[in-house]
């Protein structure tokens, strides 16, 4: 048999809010490994290629950026 130990500090649940956090600091660790991801494939492509998918290299951090978080 399992038990949980919930505590309240200051009328808030310590475990709610502490999970909400976590949760929150994992969605940002997954959109920043796309965002490096997207940023280094991007790097690593020659001038030739980048200029065939139409994209300039000055352009890559703001297509990274986009990819990740959407704006």
């Amino acid at each position: 048999m399992a038990y949980t130990n919930t505590q309240t500090v200051a009328g808030i649940q310590v475990g709610g809010w502490m999970g909400d956090v976590l949760a929150k600091w994992n969605v940002a660790r997954e959109r920043r490994a796309v965002y490096l991801q997207t940023l280094n494939e991007l790097s690593a492509m020659s001038d030739r290629d980048l200029a065939d998918i139409n994209v300039a290299r000055v352009s890559i951090e703001d297509i990274a950026r986009q990819a990740a978080y959407g704006k």
